[in-house]
């Protein structure tokens, strides 16, 4: 008996011990090969030794700055702006209404490609705008007669709410300031103010990444003086003008400081030139310019078809933003539920009290329904938006279809007699009288000058040959190959395709208003290089126009109560974001 426990126990310990040995080779092994992965992943992404780390792959030379020459090596992907969300790009039908009881051929279907962008996701609110208002009265304070027409031009249009059969002041007093309506979508806005908007939002959120970065001033976000406002533009063109000039803002900063200090301790150059002291589009700091997004950019949004994916291609199509045939969910704990704030029909803007059928009878506050399958809400109903393309009936496929834009108006930063950038000064900032006789600033001090192009950027070239392109190929006379004098075809107004009203408006030195309207019985349609279109239905609308392959056009200086926008950002670089895993 003894013996053959002794046997049993030496068994038991030869079996342990080897078991032992074995979990202990596993586990080496297994960190071997975790260690040779991730020396392979260092690798690769260090591109092996010969990416641009420390040397340059085309010349071997030193890219860390010891040569004179920098490259931004740790820059991964561009950040996303606040507000935003990240559309991946692809290719799409644009245009294809699933019911089309208008019958007007305005939205003949065609396939076009979109790059990757960014989109807000929400339309910008009231609060948002207030943001800005109180930022120009604090610049620009609107008792100051010379600054007056700035403040005044970027206030909406309260009295949009008027109704001349309805009872709607309390709207045209409270819906853009009173904190009840503060995260609802801002109206009242024209096509104009809405840019004018983006303009100053991209200088905002790149004035706070330069403090955050500590290349600015602590007091670069408080300045509130009218000759030292930040224009992203001038700081990347001509970095000594921004803040007026002011250097304690412009390298004030504690990474500027340092830089200084390195550069003047080796007696390296002047401080005036020396390097690093400010960021450049190289470095990948700051973020693209805030913009409307184009037609076809918001149409992909709004489609939003990243649920119809299969494989390459998009099953069937969707006639709203989101999946189904109906207005109403279908879900289970929400069925019956509204997916959109519109009109269901003749005096229905909400429903039955008690039991609303959108839960808004105006418009509804951001985020009230669900978003699509981007991330993005309310790109049916609530409101309208405006869009970066001036209207055309038909889209111009069979002459591009990567990135449809029709709008683009070329200028270059204009040069002033010493040689230097001209940037725009408190005293000689830019006005504009807009057909209803409403004047607005065109740029605002500390923003560099445009001029239109000419023949150095045009000559023997053969993607543009002109500064304005708003026209181009829409069946006028200079979109026709017998086309060859286009200097007495833009003077003569009978060789317009489109021969809408002229109404013209001018203002004396005294500020009075000549107002000009054209009063010929022979115009034959609305459009011209000033209307916009307009994406989306709105709380006014029926359920036809909540298709986002719908559109319509409204002049870009005037503006309505279901009308308002939302803001887009280029994407640069990669199409995809580094996170996405691959389809298998």
């Amino acid at each position: 008996m003894l013996i053959n426990a002794f046997i049993l126990d030496r068994k038991y310990y030869i079996a342990t011990h080897f078991s032992k040995q074995i979990l202990k080779m596993k586990k080496y092994l297994a960190l071997k090969a975790a260690f040779a992965l991730f020396t392979g992943f260092l690798l690769v992404s260090c591109g092996g030794g010969n990416d641009y780390t420390t040397t340059s792959r085309g010349t071997g030379w030193d890219v860390t700055g010891k040569n004179g020459f920098e490259l931004n090596t740790k820059y991964n992907e561009q950040e996303t702006g606040p507000g935003l969300v990240f559309i991946e790009g692809g290719t799409f039908t644009m245009g294809r209404v699933k019911d089309d009881p208008m019958h007007d051929w305005n939205n003949t279907p065609n396939q076009q490609h979109v790059q990757s962008f960014y989109i807000d996701e929400t339309e910008v609110t009231n609060g948002m705008y207030l943001e800005m208002l109180e930022y120009i009265k604090a610049v620009f304070p609107p008792e100051d007669e010379e600054y007056r027409n700035i403040y005044n031009g970027a206030v909406p249009d309260t009295l949009v709410w008027r109704n001349r059969l309805g009872y709607n002041e309390e709207m045209t007093k409270n819906y853009l300031r009173h904190p009840a309506y503060q995260n609802y979508p801002v109206v009242g806005v024209t096509w104009i103010q809405s840019v004018e908007y983006a303009n100053w939002r991209t200088d905002r959120v790149n004035q706070l990444i330069l403090q955050e970065e500590g290349y600015t001033g602590k007091n670069s976000l408080s300045t509130r003086d009218a000759s030292k406002t930040f224009s992203t533009e001038t700081y990347l063109n001509a970095p000594t003008l921004a803040y007026g000039g002011d250097s304690t803002l412009t390298r004030g900063g504690k990474k500027s400081e340092q830089v200084q200090r390195k550069k003047e301790s080796k007696a390296a150059k002047d401080s005036t030139e020396v390097s690093g002291l400010y960021v450049t589009r190289k470095d990948g700091v700051l973020l693209p310019a805030y913009r409307l997004p184009t037609e076809a950019e918001w149409e992909y949004a709004a489609l939003g078809l990243g649920s119809l994916r299969e494989y390459n291609a998009y099953r069937g199509r969707k006639k709203y933003p989101w999946d189904g045939q109906y207005t109403r969910s279908g879900k289970r704990k929400t069925r019956g539920d509204h997916l959109a704030n519109f009109k269901q029909g003749d005096g229905d803007y909400g429903g039955i009290a008690g039991w609303s059928d959108d839960g808004a009878d105006i418009t509804a506050e951001v985020k009230t329904y669900e978003p699509n399958d981007f991330g993005v809400y309310e790109m049916a109903g609530n409101v309208s938006e405006w869009v970066a393309d001036v209207y055309r009936p038909i889209v111009d496929d069979e002459f591009n279809d990567f990135n449809y834009y029709r709008g683009n108006v070329y200028t270059r930063n204009k040069i002033g007699p010493d040689g230097m950038i001209a940037v725009v000064s408190a005293d000689s900032i830019p006005y504009d009288t807009l057909s209803n006789g409403k004047v607005i600033a065109r740029s605002y001090p500390g923003e560099i000058q445009q001029e239109s192009i000419d023949d150095n950027e045009t000559y023997l070239r053969t993607n543009f040959d002109r500064s304005d392109n708003r026209n181009f190929r829409d069946g006028d006379a200079q979109s026709t190959k017998y086309f060859d004098n286009r200097n007495t075809l833009e003077e003569n107004n009978n060789n317009r395709m489109y021969n809408s009203p002229k109404h013209k408006v001018s203002a004396d030195s005294l500020g009075n208003l000549d107002r000009q309207y054209d009063k010929s019985d022979t115009r034959t349609s609305l459009i011209d290089d000033e209307v916009r279109v307009i994406k989306g239905g709105s709380w006014r609308d029926r359920a036809y126009w909540l298709d986002p392959a719908t559109r319509r056009f409204y002049p870009q200086d005037m503006a309505k109560d279901d009308l308002g926008f939302r803001c887009a950002m280029s994407r640069v670089g990669s199409k995809s974001k580094k996170n996405k895993t691959p389809r298998n």
